[in-house]
């Protein structure tokens, strides 16, 4: 639990209330969604999170967030086609099994970083592999030695949302579906993908929010941690 002789600092009372607690309950740090903050909001928090040394990850950083991120966190690692910051910046050493996240298509990389980054944060070790979309079967069977060492399989997927069925049909390990908004306009903004990976054939797919890389990577490092 916090301690109770840290108070937060003027300009975080009102805005946020920080899980200090959650590394030691849950076995994962904090993390911080920056989407919907303003950059002092998102400095605010950093500072805090600084001041109290806490490990966290600050997801869906644009340019102006991470900037906000960096100027309390200078140290702070940054992937930005990831949309992802982390500090400390050093990685843990890596521990369970391999996490592997296939991208159906280069439009679907930034969602495909924020699992593999999360992950890795979360102490896996992980792989990436990319374009290998149902378009050109090929190209998932030729990655199918690798697949098949995951204990976890990450798959992110637009368009129709068909890889995941695919991959579980031919691997042992979980697979957690993770549909994208790329696409044309039938797709719905990921509607359509989410949608046909909820209605997977093969078992053994579980499905996460369109886009939602960091859900993914954290579920993804938790089952690989066995």
């Amino acid at each position: 639990m916090a301690e109770p002789s840290w108070e937060p600092p003027a300009e975080l009372r009102d805005l946020a209330d920080l899980d200090f607690d959650r590394e030691a309950r849950r076995g994962y740090p904090e993390a911080v969604y920056c989407e919907s903050k303003t950059p002092k909001q998102v400095r605010a928090i950093a500072a805090a999170l600084r001041e109290r040394g806490a490990r966290a990850l600050f997801t869906r950083a644009d340019a102006e967030r991470a900037a906000a991120v960096h100027e309390a966190l200078p140290e702070a690692a940054h992937d930005a086609e990831a949309r992802l910051l982390w500090w400390p910046a050093e990685m843990p050493e890596p521990s369970g099994g391999l996490v592997v996240v296939a991208a159906a298509g280069t439009s679907d990389l930034p969602v495909a970083r924020e699992a593999q980054r999360t992950a890795e944060f979360l102490g896996r070790r992980t792989e990436l592999v990319v374009d290998v979309g149902v378009a050109g079967l090929h190209r998932i069977l030729g990655r199918l030695e690798l697949l098949r060492t995951a204990a976890v399989v990450v798959v992110v997927a637009g368009m129709d949302g068909a890889l995941p069925g695919v991959v579980a049909g031919l691997v042992s390990a979980p697979v957690v579906a993770v549909p994208t908004s790329v696409g044309y306009g039938a797709a719905f903004e990921g509607l359509a993908p989410l949608l046909t990976m909820l209605n997977a054939c093969a078992p053994g797919v579980a499905v996460v929010n369109i886009d939602n890389g960091y859900g993914a990577g954290h579920l993804a490092a938790q089952i690989a941690a066995r």
